[in-house]
């Protein structure tokens, strides 16, 4: 919304706006979003071979559900962050727990590792292409949300581009890890973070160009 729009509605006389606009338009980025990251993930790198298998073990829960966790929140935030005069309150929080869990879990890991085998669980096997695959598969929920807020009136621009990547990074890391093979908690507190931080830089840099009034 451009600001001499915002101003000509209001010179019009009061106007009703749905109280869930910014929900349903975020929730229609999801859900435009979310199945085509599945699409890149099963057209371009396959769910990983044992995935029924992996279902069983802890690891890969803490793997799936840590970034499902930020975006929850972060969805959380954007549809208040897209509205003139709303607080972000706590939800940034929500956001934060789960990467200082991840992160106390990692260094837990690593002292218990014994030193021959630490290196090996940070890089794993697949580091070099990690942090940008999540970035990749982050990229639909972005465009998405992006263009949802460019839709409403956010009035911290880069603030809620940082948001929407956060969103976009969350459901990204969260489809990538139904392909990804590693499951140490070093590896994913570098290098799921890293791929998660990728979307929010982004967002956060192109919401005062993209976002503006």
């Amino acid at each position: 919304m451009k600001t001499d729009d915002l101003v000509a509605m209001l010179a019009a006389g009061p106007v009703a706006v749905p109280r869930q606009a910014a929900s349903r338009r975020l929730g229609l980025a999801l859900a435009i979003g979310a199945p085509l990251s599945l699409a890149i993930l099963l057209l371009e790198y396959g769910p990983r071979r044992d995935l029924l298998q992996a279902l069983f073990w802890p690891m890969f829960w803490v793997k799936l559900l840590f970034p499902l966790a930020i975006a929850g929140a972060a969805f959380v935030m954007v549809q208040r962050l897209a509205r003139p005069g709303v607080p972000v309150r706590r939800a940034w929080i929500g956001a934060v727990l789960p990467v200082l869990a991840v992160w106390a879990l990692a260094v837990m890991a690593w002292f218990d590792t014994p030193m021959e085998g630490r290196m090996p669980s940070l890089m794993g096997q697949s580091w070099r292409i990690c942090a940008m695959s999540i970035a990749v598969m982050a990229l639909p929920v972005f465009v998405g949300a992006m263009a949802a807020l460019r839709s409403l009136a956010p009035t911290r621009p880069a603030l809620a581009g940082a948001a929407a990547g956060a969103l976009a990074g969350g459901v990204g890391a969260a489809v990538y890890a139904l392909h990804c093979m590693e499951l140490t908690a070093p590896f994913l507190a570098v290098w799921y973070v890293s791929g998660i931080a990728v979307p929010v830089l982004v967002g956060a840099l192109l919401g005062p160009r993209l976002l503006r009034w």
